[in-house]
């Protein structure tokens, strides 16, 4: 997002009209994956930009979070959108229910009217929502529920009474999307490949970097303007198509592609949450998306963000910029920075405002011959391709164990593979405090009959020696969770003994080669 060729940026805003810059924005969804990149963008092109966040302090450590202005906001509750619409010109609704399970459909019903009705009463002069590209002559009624929650969602903000500008995009490729993720684990994971009917759909995919050039653009529409806007690239490709280019984009042998019939779109999903990173309740409606044809029957969209030579970007070359912004470990946001649905927010055990109940712990503390810095540079890199520190094998099992039942399981891996921030999927963890130096908390993802934290904190005695401490939290539900914890209690030693003695090991190796070299 810092300018030059990544991805997601490079003058988005150069459509919208210079004569009425400074507008009052409000982004919702700004911890997910467009959202968090459509703030900087609006930021640069000289608009004001309130973000709205059920937890405000997820944004806390974005680069770009000293700039805006972040509230706290939940989309079904009417009081805190009311006043976080309050002196808003342009409101970003890219708030979706995506894999919260067989009620999504009426959450999304429920949250757009909320919006809807409360961006009226403020007096929001236009509401700019990102949806789904829908395939022509197809009722409604047979469409994905995906696709047709979208629909829906779109209509409701353009009954408002407030001008909307409703953008309908099939699969966005850039770096950390979804879509880009399910392609690059596909593609590069399985050379020869037995697929879904669904490869030979036609779409018409569309570079990050232009959507949100669209979207920056669609805060100066004319007031008069309310309506759809089909937005996509310049190519009109099939899946199997895209798995065939990114193979040479990426420079890989030719995959061989066979088709079968009998691969529904929930066969599929698993199959996809197995062999890639996204998660089957995520791909389920990816996939279903794809069973119709969705391809862009109007460009109308240029006549008030203009395009430019080379704009919209062709397929291939957004898959080559996002190629290396994965290469250069320039991903500013991914599509698991929205939290998964459902995942817990409970205060932390023994907090102040903690309800009480049955707690275990499994605490470790270890004295470290080495700076604090030096451990907190191993504690800040746990996870992903770095790994856990201590029996991969336990770790890789829990993780397929938890793929198997439905859950993000280890796959999501890093954003960065040094640095963290708040808000940060790691794997199957989410970052939920980070005190550079000194503590990292996680809160477990993964699918447990309870609520986990791991905390893993680079202190000094009185003394001035440095000291690892770690301590791994289990809040259990019914007698279920009780019996989870002791089965796997046995296993506390090998895995968080070994996570301590291998952190700290590696803190004190670090230090020694560094005095070698010294």
């Amino acid at each position: 997002m810092n300018g030059g060729d990544s991805d997601g940026s490079g003058g988005s805003g150069s459509g919208s009209g210079k004569g009425a810059q400074g507008l009052r924005c409000l982004v919702t969804g700004a911890t997910g994956y467009i959202g968090g990149r459509l703030v900087p963008e609006l930021l640069d092109a000289g608009h004001q930009v309130r973000c709205m966040a059920r937890s405000p302090g997820k944004l806390r450590d974005y680069p770009w979070a000293g700039r805006a202005e972040v509230v706290r906001g939940d989309a079904s509750d009417a009081e805190s959108v009311g006043d976080a619409l309050r002196d808003i010109d342009v409101a970003y609704y890219l708030i979706h229910a995506l894999g919260t399970g067989s009620g999504f459909e009426e959450t999304d019903r429920k949250a757009a009217r909320i919006f809807a009705e409360q961006a009226h009463a403020a007096g929001v002069r236009r509401i700019v929502y990102l949806g789904g590209l829908t395939p022509e002559n197809i009722p409604e009624k047979d469409l994905s529920p995906h696709l047709r929650s979208r629909a829906e969602v779109g209509r409701i903000l353009m009954e408002s009474g407030v001008p909307a500008a409703v953008l309908r995009a099939a699969v966005i490729i850039g770096s950390g999307s979804a879509s880009f993720e399910m392609l690059r684990y596909l593609t590069e994971r399985l050379p020869v490949m037995v697929t879904p009917s669904w490869v030979r759909t036609r779409i018409q995919p569309i570079a990050v970097r232009d959507v949100l050039r669209y979207l920056v653009g669609s805060a100066t529409l004319p007031d008069d303007v309310s309506r759809t806007f089909d937005i996509g690239g310049p190519d009109v490709v099939t899946y199997r198509d895209m798995m065939g280019r990114y193979a040479a984009v990426a420079k890989l042998p030719h995959r061989l592609i066979l088709p079968v019939p009998m691969l529904s779109p929930g066969l599929s999903s698993h199959w996809v949450g197995l062999i890639t990173p996204v998660p089957a309740s995520i791909a389920r409606p990816l996939a279903e998306s794809l069973r119709h044809e969705v391809i862009c029957h109007e460009h109308d969209i240029a006549r008030y963000v203009p395009d430019a030579p080379g704009v919209p970007m062709s397929f291939d070359k957004a898959l080559a910029l996002a190629l290396e912004r994965v290469k250069d470990a320039q991903v500013s946001t991914r599509w698991s920075s929205a939290s998964v649905p459902g995942a817990p927010s409970d205060p932390l055990p023994t907090d102040p405002d903690w309800a009480g109940g049955s707690l275990y712990s499994d605490c470790r503390e270890r004295a470290v011959d080495a700076s604090p810095q030096a451990l907190w540079g191993v504690v800040e890199g746990v996870g992903g391709d770095n790994g856990w520190y201590s029996f991969p094998l336990a770790w890789a099992v829990r993780g397929w164990l938890d793929r198997l039942v439905g859950g993000v399981g280890l796959r999501r891996g890093r954003r960065d593979a040094q640095r963290l921030r708040v808000g940060d999927s790691l794997d199957f963890w989410r970052v939920e405090e980070l005190e550079p130096g000194r503590l990292l908390r996680l809160r477990a993802e993964m699918r447990l009959p309870g609520l986990a934290w791991l905390e893993m904190r680079a202190d000094q005695d009185d003394k001035g020696r440095t000291r690892y401490r770690q301590r791994a939290l289990f809040h259990p539900h019914g007698l279920l969770g009780h019996a989870y914890w002791w089965s796997v209690s046995p296993f506390h030693s090998l895995v968080f003994g070994g996570m301590a003695r291998n952190i700290t090991r590696t803190a004190e190796q670090r230090t020694a080669k560094i005095t070698q070299k010294s």
